[in-house]
């Protein structure tokens, strides 16, 4: 694939290598999935890892380039924190997570990666997940009194509130809300099967050619 024209894999796989036998203690698991060396850190060292992945010469990931979260519900540490750093260096990309549940702490990024501290608080905002020693953990998308965290799998779809303009009191209020129609119902019939069923109507041993669209416009 063309991809491989610029991507060395033996040249990720010596970086696995390097990682696993510097930071053995602070790992949980690595693995290359997707082209990309995946990490997965114990959440009480994720700032001695970050710190090593940036300043050791063989690593150089010197920028982080995103702060991402997912939600399991089902799990027990329900929340992955996932940071993704790019090697301009050795032309590499990593990805580190941490697995953290509800109301549990993390450490801050901040220190290692100033540009963490608004990744941070969108994790927060999306997810409820704190980041312990962050300098001004507030939301940064939504409402500061906004009540729950969007990106939770358990939050409505639909929202708790919204919020519209009331004449009387001339300002912006908010109220429950109050759809007019089900909003997740799902009747599981694919929109490709509609198709499939008016298959008979086309004309097979007739196919179209541009002359069907173009007789009318010679007329």
């Amino acid at each position: 694939m063309h991809l491989e024209k610029h991507l060395d894999l033996e040249a990720l796989k010596a970086i696995q290598a390097h990682i696993d036998a510097k930071q053995a203690s602070h790992l949980v698991s690595s693995s290359i999935d997707c082209r990309e060396l995946n990490l997965v850190c114990r959440k009480q060292f994720i700032v001695p890892l970050l710190t090593f992945l940036r300043d050791d010469k063989q690593c150089q990931f010197k920028q982080l380039i995103d702060i991402s979260g997912a939600d399991y519900p089902e799990r027990k540490d329900r929340f992955d924190v996932v940071y993704h750093l790019l090697s301009l260096s050795n032309n590499q990309r990593i990805r580190v997570r941490v697995q953290v549940g509800e109301g549990v702490k993390i450490p801050t990024a901040v220190d290692v990666f100033p540009c963490a501290n608004w990744y941070e608080r969108e994790v927060y905002d999306m997810f409820g997940v704190a980041f312990e020693g962050h300098p001004d953990l507030r939301r940064i998308l939504s409402d500061y009194d906004f009540d729950g965290f969007p990106l939770r799998k358990d939050f409505p779809l639909e929202g708790k509130v919204e919020m519209f303009y009331d004449e009387a009191e001339k300002r912006c209020v908010y109220r429950p809300v109050n759809l007019a129609q089900e909003f997740r119902h799902f009747d599981q019939v694919s929109e490709w099967d509609g198709v499939g069923h008016n298959a008979h109507l086309a004309e097979e041993d007739k196919p179209f050619s541009m002359n069907d669209f173009t007789a009318e416009v010679k007329k």
